[in-house]
């Protein structure tokens, strides 16, 4: 499923893609208006499935188990702590207890933000399948 949700430089939220167009591809919001746009080829466009955390030991830890963490964690529910409202200590502990390991000099609270914020994203919309094998990306 995360293959087909988007983050894009500079807009804030997520997106679905729809389909390819000319030079670009179409979009949709992940929330409530479902409003679809045209995204262009110079647009910084990336797949969620694309996107890992660096942990201390070298490796990196696909967006998907931090979220499927998070879910386990927090029962399958929204994360009460508010991605911008939050201290940086709230934002250190949160990310301590779904990623113990992380690393602490290339993984920044800008990024932890993120990562809160799109979790949140998903499963107030009702997304959170996170699963990432291949059969079922080659089924979306």
């Amino acid at each position: 499923m995360l293959n087909k949700i988007l983050a894009i430089a500079g807009k804030p939220g997520l997106y679905k893609f729809v389909s390819k167009g000319n030079k670009m591809i179409i979009i949709e919001t992940i929330d409530n208006y479902k409003k679809r746009m045209p995204a262009h080829s110079t647009d910084r466009i990336v797949a969620l499935s694309d996107v890992s955390i660096y942990t201390d030991d070298d490796k990196e830890i696909p967006l998907s188990k931090v979220f499927e963490n998070i879910k386990s964690i927090y029962n399958s529910k929204p994360v009460e702590l508010h991605h911008k409202k939050a201290t940086q200590e709230e934002i250190e502990d949160f990310f301590i207890k779904v990623l113990p390991n992380y690393d602490k000099d290339r993984v920044h609270s800008a990024d932890m933000r993120k990562v809160l914020s799109w979790y949140n994203i998903l499963i107030n919309n009702g997304l959170d399948n996170f699963s990432t094998n291949e059969n079922e990306n080659n089924q979306e």
